[in-house]
């Protein structure tokens, strides 16, 4: 024997080998992923799944939009390398963004940073990343309930979420007066969350004075607002669905606004989003920057570009702009027909009048929930939220029904 064969150890058999993984626990499957799943493997053809929440037409398809198509034949056509753009990505596409949120009327630009980001969680991301380094003891307060990931992306980041009354289940409303008696308890340098239009899961939308009262309260208990802007345009039409952000933004020395393309653009493989923070001056704004560079550095290092290419390309040319307005103003219209018909059709649905945008939730039971999906192959996910825009003309009445038999 070799005196190199003398000095091989023998291998551990994996039975005796510790694991680097053994400390970890099975984590809990996302519930709407598996309902995803049970509708896919769902063979009856009479299933209707409000669970998803993704746009669909009448035919019940997501489309590609007319003006995304005629931006990526321009794009494939024009762009000729690959190479990488920066963590900043797309800096034109962020640029072009900001009137679309702000307003052609925005003058803080020198206030204004941010970024590109993979959709809207990865602005939300960065945004609580950005608040843990500079306030890691900030709680960032929010309306029960809230988008479920809010509250995953939060804790990932190491920070405290709290809770507050914002939806009366049994009125389907937003309960206003509770959410400004919580803001007026909590701690300066705190955080408020807020959805910016269409609010996910309820429907449930402020006014637009609603929003001045909380300005009110924000800027007087200096708290930083963060603003989900991830339906523009599916609400009331794309410049109401901001007003009172743009009213929100001119009160507080500073704001953070994440923003996705998903919806309002039908981009939702191609991750597309943005970050924008106000800052209180432009020397606050570098350093703003120089944190949301380096965040974006560990974790995606540089953003996906062919959706932000995509949607650069239609708020660039206007008649690509036009036809996305055309189109998105119908796909609003389309779902506020679709709560128009549910509440002809049974008084219980009268309250999705006054909701806006994909969502609502049904006060129905998790028992009613399984029982709907099991007898009538409706998918709906636990909490009772169904997407609107899910139903088309042949699955309404059906779907009014079915629920009819459980209420």
């Amino acid at each position: 024997m070799t005196a190199y064969a003398e000095n091989i150890t023998e291998r551990p058999s994996h039975s005796e080998k510790k694991s680097v993984f053994s400390n970890l626990k099975s984590q809990p499957a996302d519930a709407l992923l598996e309902l995803i799943a049970l509708c896919r493997e769902d063979t009856r053809e009479n299933k209707i799944d409000v669970g998803v929440g993704v746009f669909c037409d009448d035919q019940g398809h997501t489309p590609v939009m007319r003006a995304v198509k005629a931006a990526e034949i321009q794009l494939i056509h024009e762009q000729n390398t690959k190479s990488y753009l920066g963590s900043a990505g797309d800096i034109e596409f962020f640029r072009r963004l900001i009137p679309v949120v702000f307003g052609n009327d925005f003058k803080d630009h020198e206030r204004l940073s941010g970024l590109q980001t993979p959709g809207g969680t990865g602005a939300l991301r960065l945004a609580f990343d950005l608040i843990h380094a500079g306030n890691p003891n900030a709680d960032i307060h929010y309306g029960n309930p809230t988008w479920v990931n809010h509250l995953q992306i939060i804790a990932n980041t190491g920070l405290n979420s709290i809770s507050h009354p914002f939806y009366n289940r049994e009125k389907r409303q937003i309960d206003f007066d509770a959410v400004l008696d919580d803001l007026k308890q909590v701690k300066r340098g705190d955080v408020i969350l807020l959805h910016g239009c269409c609010h996910n899961p309820t429907g449930c939308d402020f006014t637009f004075d609603q929003w001045k009262a909380l300005s009110e309260v924000i800027s007087q208990k200096g708290l930083l607002p963060v603003i989900d802007l991830a339906y523009q345009g599916l609400g009331d039409g794309l410049e109401e669905d901001v007003a009172g952000l743009r009213w929100l933004s001119q009160q507080v020395d500073e704001m953070i606004v994440t923003y996705s393309c998903d919806k309002n653009f039908g981009l939702y493989r191609e991750r597309t989003g943005a970050i924008f923070v106000l800052s209180q001056n432009a020397e606050s704004r570098k350093i703003v920057q120089s944190n949301l560079i380096a965040s974006t550095r560990t974790h995606w290092s540089m953003p996906p570009d062919h959706g932000a290419a995509a949607v650069r390309i239609i708020l660039e040319n206007e008649a690509l702009y036009d036809s996305w307005q055309t189109e998105l103003n119908a796909m609003q219209q389309r779902i506020s027909g679709n709560r128009q018909s549910l509440a002809k059709a049974d008084s219980y649905f009268a309250p999705l009048l006054q909701q806006k945008g994909m969502f609502s939730i049904l006060p129905l039971s998790p028992e009613q929930i399984k029982k709907l999906r099991i007898e009538n192959a409706i998918y709906m996910a636990p909490s009772g939220r169904i997407n609107v825009a899910g139903l088309t003309p042949t699955t309404i009445d059906p779907f009014v029904k079915a629920i009819q038999k459980v209420i």
